[in-house]
């Protein structure tokens, strides 16, 4: 039988659509996460209800659940679609944001931190990772990815309103978002004004919040979205999809997706600028005699003319077969490095051979054996004198 420890968590049955599981999941995350919740366990309990849910909103990963009772590599909260955020803050806002304050702002009530300041309307920036190949670098791709995010509240339209009503004036502070207090010292009636904490200084007031998003215009939902990488992007550049990031209060503007591209080191090749380094192995007969080499390269397949006589060390540069530029303009080189490799068995007949060959060289104990300066060899050699 499946495991329901998913379900229970949630507090759906096996049976429940996507729209409840969506619902059931809102609602608990209102009340465990852990700047809300008192409960000292209530950061885990918070990620294994973005783990439930994670299976549960994605048909195949609840298909696999409730036929095996477990799904592989869930990575918990947007942790499907080889992409993951940098942390729990990144959910609701990238960089530096204070969770007591965004909640404060999403259920529209005041913050358990202490309140007296003005809520902030617009939607913040959200970031995330995504893992690409050197070769998918090399060739640009499009990636379908779940964005996890408050999105604008469907119930409302993002008014925060059940009612056509909408908003009306905030009876505390007759519309101007402040409260004025005054405080009698030795030196006079000291003036102080603050955000008021009825509107939390926006001014107005929802007397009949709607109940899906208790009066803020968002909610936490899940959404699909296409991003397109360009072909020549590098590790930890970033894109910007605009309006996939948290959406602003009673429809206030959308903040950003800032992406950033992770490229993951390739077997074959290192990437350096445009350019792209490889090792080359040639044999010793293949280094003497020169040799036409083919290679599988990221785009095309690579033809390499490696000269005569080439050593150990030296490079064999193929101009335009490297990474291309952003967006493909222009293309790099690939840099070839040698490596001559002696075998380190021999056959009869492949030593009685060599044999030959090196009495045809005249080689003994005392031969000399003339050494090639590498190309930085000379260089330094200028400079020496």
């Amino acid at each position: 039988m499946a495991n329901t420890e998913y379900y229970d968590l949630l507090g759906v049955s096996q049976s429940a659509n996507s729209d409840e599981i969506k619902k059931a999941f809102r609602q608990k995350a209102r009340s465990c996460h852990p700047d809300v919740s008192d409960a000292p366990d209530a950061e885990e309990q918070f990620k294994k209800l973005n783990e439930a849910y994670d299976v549960l909103s994605d048909p195949r990963k609840r298909s696999q659940y409730d036929q095996f009772g477990s799904v592989g590599n869930t990575g918990g909260f947007g942790g499907s679609g080889g992409y993951q955020y940098v942390d729990i803050n990144d959910l609701f806002g990238a960089g530096g944001v204070d969770l007591g304050d965004l909640f404060s702002s999403f259920f529209m009530g005041g913050s358990r931190r202490g309140g007296g300041h003005a809520m902030r309307r617009e939607g913040r920036d959200t970031a995330m990772q995504i893992g690409i190949t050197l070769e998918e670098a090399a060739q640009g791709i499009t990636r379908e990815i779940i964005v996890d995010r408050l999105a604008p509240c469907e119930d409302c339209s993002a008014t925060g309103s059940a009612e056509e009503i909408g908003t009306t004036t905030c009876p505390d502070c007759q519309g101007t978002g402040q409260k004025t207090t005054y405080q009698r010292t030795f030196l006079g009636t000291m003036q102080a004004s603050m955000p008021c904490s009825k509107c939390q200084g926006t001014g107005s007031f929802i007397p009949n919040p709607c109940p899906e998003c208790e009066g803020s215009g968002r909610v936490i939902d899940r959404q699909q979205a296409e991003v397109s990488i360009p072909a020549g992007i590098s590790d930890g550049q970033h894109l910007r999809m605009p309006n996939l990031g948290e959406a602003g209060i009673r429809g206030a503007a959308s903040g950003d997706l800032i992406l950033t591209i992770r490229v993951a080191p390739d077997k074959r090749f290192e990437r350096r600028g445009s350019d792209l380094h490889m090792l080359l192995p040639l044999t010793f007969t293949q280094a003497a005699l020169g040799a036409t080499k083919r290679i599988q390269g990221l785009l095309d397949e690579v033809v390499i003319e490696v000269p005569a006589g080439i050593q150990t060390g030296e490079t064999v540069k193929v101009v335009g077969a490297g990474m291309p530029s952003l967006h493909g303009e222009t293309f790099g080189n690939l840099i070839c490095h040698i490596e001559v490799v002696v075998p380190r068995k021999l056959t009869a007949k492949q030593k009685e051979l060599i044999q030959k060959l090196s009495t045809e060289f005249e080689d003994s104990e005392t031969s000399q054996v003339e050494h090639h300066r590498t190309r930085f060899e000379k260089v330094k050699d200028r400079f020496i004198k």
